[in-house]
């Protein structure tokens, strides 16, 4: 393994600068349908999940002090890592959080490439009927990877990030995922037109998520082939969008609350889809 003791090193700094690149919007060159980019993986659980998903892992680098430890997780990512044919690196604690996006690191962070799906590849599941949850200008990245961890979660086909969203691959969103963008098909680029014309073409019928006056959740039939069109965190879907889409679903709940988190919402709504499909 190589041993990594400045922070002026060229790797560091590739680390650096992929941590602070501010957040991306879905749609931006680096997250397009064909193109793989570079994408940092803070924390053991998400590298592994990487590798087990076969994401190319080109370097990772592991706090040599929990490092010691031979039989330990950090020890075995970092073999399966080196045997892949990734670059290898031990750092002191001090280097390590210089890499690191977060505060206080877990022990590795890793450089891996990463290739979005394309929209029509989205809205075509091969093995089940398509569930396919649409990001609408959704900017909270966190809030982005909860939805793509939850979709993993609940059988979903597919998630597609429009543009005006935060980038599915950015390390924030990906941290949210938990391993879920690596797992299932996510789109990050398109605009509500191209999606809509995907969706048509593919017989999946669109539905929007309104705060109120929509169908209510338990009687919208989520068996057949459904994308949910989820908008922003404040304005929601907007007036726009609700005159193209099929139906609106409302979730019902107890006055005075009026509104869910945007995830939150999306886990609701998930979970009643895998219901009725398994019923």
């Amino acid at each position: 393994m190589e041993r990594i003791s400045s922070r002026q090193n060229a790797v560091v700094k590739r680390f650096r600068e992929l941590a602070r690149t501010p957040r991306a919007s879905a749609g931006d060159p680096a997250s397009r349908a064909g193109h793989a980019a570079d994408v940092l993986l803070d924390g053991e659980h998400l590298v592994h999940e990487a590798l087990a998903c076969d994401i190319a892992v080109d370097v990772a680098a592991f706090s040599e002090q929990q490092l010691g430890n031979t039989r330990s997780p950090l020890a075995r990512i970092a073999r399966d890592v080196k045997k892949r044919g990734g670059r290898v690196l031990t750092v002191s604690e001090q280097i390590l959080a210089a890499m690191s996006p977060v505060q206080h690191p877990s022990g590795v962070v890793a450089i891996a490439r990463a290739r979005p799906a394309d929209l029509r590849v989205v809205m075509s599941a091969v093995t089940a009927v398509p569930l396919v949850m649409v990001l609408a200008g959704l900017q909270d990245p966190g809030n982005v990877g909860a939805i793509i961890r939850t979709a993993a979660a609940f059988g979903a086909s597919g998630v597609v990030a429009i543009e005006g969203s935060a980038n599915p691959f950015g390390w924030k969103a990906l941290r949210g995922s938990m391993g879920g963008t690596f797992r299932i098909p996510v789109a990050a680029r398109g605009t509500l037109p191209e999606v809509i014309g995907a969706a048509r073409e593919k017989g999946v019928r669109l539905i929007a998520a309104v705060p109120r006056n929509g169908t209510p959740l338990p009687a919208v039939n989520l068996r057949v082939p459904t994308a949910i069109v989820l908008g922003g965190e404040g304005a929601g879907v907007s007036s726009a969008t609700l005159g193209t889409v099929d139906e609106t679903v409302t979730i019902p709940m107890d006055a005075p609350v009026e509104s869910l988190n945007v995830a939150v919402a999306a886990a609701v709504i998930l979970y009643e889809a895998m219901r009725q499909r398994c019923a």
